[in-house]
């Protein structure tokens, strides 16, 4: 068994058991210890992970642990992921996946997912895996992700953006709400069977969802949405202010 001092970078401590929080953790590893293994059994998960120091030399997450040497374990730095930027959302952001879809991003989810079969997903696709299960995102087949500390779903939508950089990406309501495909926009004539005639005198954009058939068009509830997006993407339009309906499908969008 061989000791190695651990040194965590401030925004992992608070993954750490409360006693090993704020100084120098010291513990003792088998001699086939890896850094990855060592890590997480004191309870930061690898997605957590940005780089692994050992008195200052960059080290692979895979390697094995040295026989001498202070660790030092730096958190991820934000950025926008590589292709494909898809997000799958365990069990507990049900209302967050719906504010990513909201904001344009492919995500899937499904409340029943195991685990393995999060896992399995993670690897044959390369889906981006978000959850507060620190368990499941330790597991060796998911190489992106990120562990959500925030409870309430506005504040996680918060701080995925943050974390994946996302502002500049997102597309405000350019998929369904419900089936997270991509929508279509529709001419008024299209859209003239599926809308009542109030909304057909009032509205001009319409956009419709190809595998539930629903229609979309930006009313009172569409302006509400926009709202609540604009408090959670940054930064907002160049002139500061929440971008029109008429400038969003414009753009390439479809509205909700």
């Amino acid at each position: 068994m061989s000791p190695a001092a651990f040194t965590f970078d401030r925004i992992l401590t608070p993954l750490l058991p409360l006693a090993l929080r704020g100084h120098t953790v010291v513990r003792a590893w088998a001699a086939s210890a890896t850094f990855k293994h060592a890590i997480e059994a004191l309870g930061v998960p690898h997605t957590e992970v940005g780089r692994v120091l050992v008195d200052g030399r960059a080290e692979a997450l895979e390697a094995v642990l040295p026989v001498h040497g202070h660790v030092t374990v730096l958190g991820v730095e934000p950025s926008l992921p590589a292709a494909p930027l898809h997000f799958l959302c365990d069990a507990h952001l049900g209302a967050t996946a719906r504010l990513l879809r909201m904001a344009g991003f492919d995500t899937t989810y499904d409340n029943n997912y195991a685990d393995a079969a999060i896992e399995a997903l993670a690897l044959a696709d390369d889906w981006i895996i978000l959850s507060r299960d620190r368990e499941l995102l330790k597991r060796r087949g998911i190489r992106r992700g990120a562990f959500i500390r925030e409870r309430e779903p506005q504040a996680q939508m918060r701080e995925i953006v943050a974390r994946f950089r996302l502002a500049d990406a997102a597309r405000p309501f350019s998929r369904c709400l419900e089936c997270n495909v991509p929508l279509r926009l529709l001419s008024v004539e299209e859209a003239a069977g599926s809308v009542p005639p109030r909304v057909r005198e009032r509205q001009h954009l319409f956009s419709t969802c190809d595998v539930c058939q629903r229609v979309y068009w930006p009313g009172s509830h569409w302006a509400r949405m926009n709202a609540l997006l604009a408090g959670m993407l940054a930064p907002q339009a160049e002139d500061g202010a929440p971008q029109t309906a008429e400038r969003i499908l414009r753009s390439g969008s479809a509205g909700a």
